[in-house]
């Protein structure tokens, strides 16, 4: 007699988007830059906005991009992460160049927190060598 045949749903065919060596999820979902109108250090960054960011747009579709009117405060660019963390970048003063490349800082970031490379803690899964102390196992002392 042959195996009974289990029913195949539709849910089950769906493949479960993960990063590897056949995909690669962009960690970054929003960008949104922030000027405003009237200020000098917001000069170069406007300029930056009105010639580079529908190519910037058209070359990574994964990504919306926001521009918003900030009055009175320095320009920013913000990026909004999968991992629900943002990172804030302040453009004021730079060069046009200089803005495009934190802007593509902020595209390859993962968004994950910045881990320091000296004195890491130490993290065990396993107990202390000696084991745990505890009084009510140890010896009674004897005079």
């Amino acid at each position: 007699m042959p195996a009974p045949v289990q029913a195949l749903f539709r849910g089950q065919l769906r493949s479960r988007p993960a990063n590897g060596h056949q995909a690669f999820l962009p960690q970054i979902r929003k960008l949104v830059f922030e000027f405003c109108n009237a200020w000098p250090s917001s000069a170069n960054t406007r300029t930056y906005l009105q010639s580079q960011i529908q190519s910037l747009a058209r070359q990574n579709p994964h990504v919306e991009v926001v521009v918003k009117q900030r009055n009175q405060k320095e320009p920013i660019v913000r990026g909004f992460y999968v991992n629900n963390r943002d990172k804030v970048i302040p453009l004021n003063s730079l060069e046009v160049t200089a803005i495009q490349t934190k802007v593509q800082l902020l595209l390859d970031s993962s968004g994950a927190k910045i881990q320091p490379l000296k004195r890491r803690a130490v993290e065990s899964t396993t107990e202390a060598a000696r084991g745990i102390w505890s009084g009510l196992h140890a010896d009674r002392p004897t005079l």
